[in-house]
């Protein structure tokens, strides 16, 4: 299988899910916990564990909670010291994104966090797709010497995003990766890359696998009102999906 010129990163929500990606082909994993919430940092001992079990890239998701991406002062310092344990746990890359409160990168919050990482491959995740200026943004985050942005094209899914995409890739050039994400799967990949010109992907290849539990009490839910997922369902990385994504990628590689 040559993927010289594509590559596929999956989202993976657990350390099980890290293990599919790589059964599946994938170059690269972006380990996540929260994901109902856009992903938040990974505990130690699922990045430590991770690590262990991947010969592939790993990277780090450095989020604090879920929500907007304006930042206090206290949740930015406890991303550095996620930084600081990413890194001495092995971890290939980090995963970053702040904003100010107009809308803007915050190019100075953004960059104690990228000087922290110095040595580590650097994505400036979805909270791109909150800018209130794609091409203006873009030119910041290449300054901050990140190396790919995660982006859907500032749509709710990357296929509806394919217009932006298209000209982010264009305007970036050599100098970053606009790496696709959300909705991605084996039924678009092809026309998202065909039509963007992007060379890497985002995916989460999830499906869904059953509790064991026997016993259930239906009046209790520990996620709250608030939280609707089935606590009696975990959502796994696919490796069979993974593997099919790569088929159509390298279907293209032989056009």
């Amino acid at each position: 299988m040559n993927l010289d010129y594509y590559k596929l990163e999956i989202c993976a929500n657990s350390v099980a899910s890290c293990v599919e990606a790589q059964k599946g082909g994938a170059y690269r994993v972006e380990l996540c916990a929260a994901i109902p919430e856009g992903g938040t940092t990974p505990s130690y001992g699922e990045i430590a564990l991770a690590r262990e079990l991947l010969h592939i890239k790993l990277q780090v998701i450095i989020r604090p909670r879920g929500g907007d991406f304006l930042y206090s002062p206290i949740e930015h310092k406890a991303m550095l010291k996620d930084i600081e344990i990413a890194r001495k746990l092995g971890a290939d890359g980090i995963v970053i994104g702040c904003l100010t409160p107009k809308g803007d990168v915050d190019t100075l919050r953004t960059r104690e966090l990228t000087d922290a990482a110095e040595g580590l491959s650097i994505t400036f995740h979805r909270a791109f797709d909150m800018t209130r200026n794609a091409h203006d943004s873009l030119e910041q985050i290449i300054s901050l010497g990140c190396k790919r942005v995660l982006t859907s094209g500032q749509q709710p899914k990357a296929e509806q995003g394919i217009p932006l995409l298209k000209e982010l890739v264009r305007q970036a050039g050599n100098r970053i990766v606009v790496m696709p994400g959300s909705g991605i799967n084996e039924t678009n990949i092809e026309k998202i890359a065909t039509e963007t010109g992007a060379q890497e992907f985002h995916i989460s290849a999830r499906s869904p696998y059953k509790s064991r539990m026997e016993y259930r009490n239906p009046a209790v839910s520990m996620g709250g009102a608030n939280i609707r997922i089935d606590e009696y369902e975990q959502l796994l990385t696919d490796a069979e999906k993974v593997k099919k994504t790569l088929e159509k990628l390298t279907a293209l590689n032989r056009k």
